[in-house]
């Protein structure tokens, strides 16, 4: 409901009030009737389900059967699994490879993905609405280290396979930080790491301690020079980039994954 004195309506205010009630309805049936990036929405099933129970992870592979535009490695998607919850935004983890199969690497974080395991069957019906973000390793440095903080990995895994097809001649470094050791979920990595050509260091807690800048340094002799790509817990990043900062990188080589919605 708009008020607005009578008068306004026949000078130069109410034509453009009028125009936008108009806008704003059809904004407003667009959101009900669930039309909103209705382009970017295609549907599909639910072709492979693999536990990682000790990382309480599952990765979701889905075969769809609408056209998909492709994806980049680092972006994500808004995937409705069971129309009682509606969409939820995950991380793609595998490269493009034109055949309709992409894959997701969902940890329990929420009330909702702590019973997908146990809720997911194969032949599931999928909606995916995508892709989004711009996390995308684009960078004029020829040297890049990533940084992937527990689930934070998922990016650079799908990054790692688009490597393994098809290369960029970057020199890279990957920091995989992590609280539990799964040795099958790290042998994976390694071998995708080792498919594409990147150097890998994994750092166990509990074993190895926290990742920070000095460590960082001494790792990687030029990493002045380097574009940071991180993907894991806020704070984590934060501080990374600061000390970085402080010793020398400039502050616009260092892109953090920002997506936190749950």
């Amino acid at each position: 409901v708009v008020l607005l004195k009578f008068d306004y309506w026949s000078g130069v205010l109410g034509p453009v009030m009028a125009v936008l009630m108009a806008a704003g309805s059809v904004a407003a049936l667009l959101v009900l009737f669930r039309r909103v990036a209705a382009n970017r929405k295609v549907t599909g099933e639910v072709a492979s389900i693999v536990r990682h129970d000790a990382l309480n992870i599952v990765e979701v592979g889905i075969q769809l059967e609408g056209r998909w535009a492709g994806h980049d490695a680092g972006q994500f998607a808004f995937v409705t699994l069971h129309e009682d919850e509606g969409p939820h935004p995950f991380t793609i983890s595998s490269a493009w490879t034109g055949d309709g199969r992409i894959q997701f690497i969902i940890k329990a974080l929420g009330d909702y993905t702590r019973t997908l395991a146990d809720r997911l069957r194969v032949g599931n019906p999928v909606t995916v609405e995508g892709p989004y973000g711009r996390f995308n390793f684009q960078g004029e440095s020829p040297r890049q280290i990533w940084v992937g903080g527990g689930i934070g990995i998922t990016p650079f895994i799908s990054r790692l396979k688009t490597l393994a097809r098809q290369g960029d001649g970057k020199a890279i470094d990957l920091f995989h930080t992590t609280a539990v050791y799964d040795a099958e979920a790290i042998g994976l990595l390694e071998r995708d790491a080792q498919a594409a050509n990147i150097r890998l260091h994994v750092l166990w807690d509990e074993r190895d301690g926290w990742l920070d800048a000095e460590r960082i340094r001494q790792t990687v002799p030029d990493w002045r020079d380097a574009d940071v790509w991180f993907c894991g817990p806020a704070g984590f990043g934060q501080a990374l980039k600061r000390d970085l900062t402080a010793l020398g990188l400039p502050g616009a080589r260092f892109h953090q994954e920002l997506f936190e919605m749950r």
